[in-house]
């Protein structure tokens, strides 16, 4: 009895995949483990493995299609042996050249008959030539409608004694389709929904809506950040330490000192996460991911830096695997590398709240009253207010602001 090779949820919200590629032709054989295709999920692009030994005896699904979870993309069995529903299997070794089924003959569609021409509606007859200076002849009334209607006695042809112009011929001139505008092609182009794109679709739906949002603002004095990164880069020339790698540090730390901030809603409960785990938002092609730092609050800088590089490159070739984007506990997003000042980020549920950081920049502010120039920096929490109240995000907000001005305070 052939095996179905059925389309696999290889992540945990998965609904349906695109088949990028078969990795084994019709006839091939098979072995439990191996490789048959490529599938893009609605996070990356993962392998779709044989689940029985065999001869690949059919491909039900072509490279590109999409298909829903649970449904049959091919069939494994013995060589030559009959497919459920009929249909003729490869025979064992009959790799790559499969024989193209010959197309019935098309009927010849009827000739649709010639529209019938409706009968054109009489236009007024040209207006003859005049010499210049010459009088137009026209009566009275007709004289007044073509004032009232704006047109031009001079282009109307007359139909009275010696071409003079009455109010027949006003009417008809006035009654007359003016030409159509010419219209001008517009030029468009219809782009496909990635997975990816479809389930941050869904996913939006689900948090702008249902969840009852309110967001908090602050602004951060990061002086002393620029000031410790600058030297652990001076220590360490090959390091890589970016702001965002001291901020991810730092909200972990926070995170650990506010339990609901950290924490997921369970519909009838609340559950509160004794460990870190942040998402960080990276930007695709295909839109955006969240590959996760664990246990955040227990790593050192250089390791976030080094592990959020590494995610970062693996989420945009599309190869993280679903443990590396699945279970965050809260989520950064920063546009402040594209100069984005400051912006609002929707909450990913079932997280409670994510941090929207905007870009650093010199700024005018006065310290122990006098004007200086200090580097600046602004981030908005959005709130889910059914676990997070005003004074809770704030002193969030007010935890991690006071760990960013004094990046000590992350080691104490």
């Amino acid at each position: 009895m052939p095996t179905k090779v059925v389309m696999e949820a290889l992540s945990p919200t998965m609904e349906e995949g695109r088949l990028v590629e078969w990795k084994k032709a019709e006839g091939d054989a098979v072995a439990t483990g191996d490789v048959l295709a490529e599938v893009e999920t609605d996070k990356a692009v993962m392998e779709l493995v044989a689940r029985a030994d065999g001869t690949l005896l059919k491909r039900v699904v072509g490279e590109g299609d999409t298909v829903p979870v649970a449904e049959v993309v091919g069939w494994i069995g013995e060589a030559g042996e009959e497919i459920p529903g009929g249909g003729a299997a490869a025979p064992a070794g009959d790799a790559k050249a499969e024989a193209p089924t010959p197309e019935a003959p098309k009927a010849e569609a009827p000739k649709p008959e010639a529209p019938k021409a409706e009968a054109p509606q009489a236009a007024p007859a040209a207006a003859p030539a005049r010499a210049e200076g010459e009088r137009i002849k026209a009566s009275p009334v007709a004289r007044r409608i073509a004032d009232e209607r704006g047109l031009d006695l001079g282009q109307i042809a007359g139909s009275g004694p010696e071409g003079r112009i009455i109010k027949r011929d006003v009417e008809s001139a006035a009654s007359a389709p003016a030409a159509a505008p010419a219209l001008v092609a517009s030029g468009f182009q219809d782009v496909a929904l990635s997975q990816m794109r479809k389930a941050i679709a869904r996913r939006l739906v689900q948090s702008i809506g249902p969840i009852p949002t309110f967001y908090l603002t602050a602004e951060v004095d990061m002086e002393r950040a620029a000031e410790a990164r600058a030297a652990l880069l001076a220590r360490d020339p090959d390091g890589k330490f970016s702001f965002n790698d001291i901020i991810i540090r730092a909200t972990a730390a926070a995170l650990r000192r506010h339990s609901f901030v950290n924490a997921w809603w369970m519909d009838d409960r609340i559950r509160q996460w004794h460990d870190v785990h942040i998402g960080v938002a990276v930007a695709i092609d295909e839109g955006l991911i969240t590959p996760i730092v664990r246990h955040a609050d227990r790593k050192g800088l250089r390791e976030i830096a080094t592990e959020v590089r590494e995610l970062a490159g693996r989420a945009r070739a599309k190869r993280l695997q679903p443990e590396e984007y699945t279970g965050a506990t809260f989520t950064i997003s920063n546009l402040g590398m594209f100069g984005i000042d400051d912006f609002t980020a929707i909450i990913n549920p079932p997280e409670v709240g994510i941090l929207a950081v905007g870009r650093i920049e010199p700024k005018p502010v006065v310290v122990d009253g006098a004007v200086v120039v200090r580097r600046r920096m602004r981030m908005t929490l959005s709130c889910d207010h059914r676990v997070i109240d005003g004074a809770t995000g704030a002193q969030f907000l007010q935890t991690l602001v006071g760990m960013l001005e004094n990046p000590l305070a992350m080691v104490l």
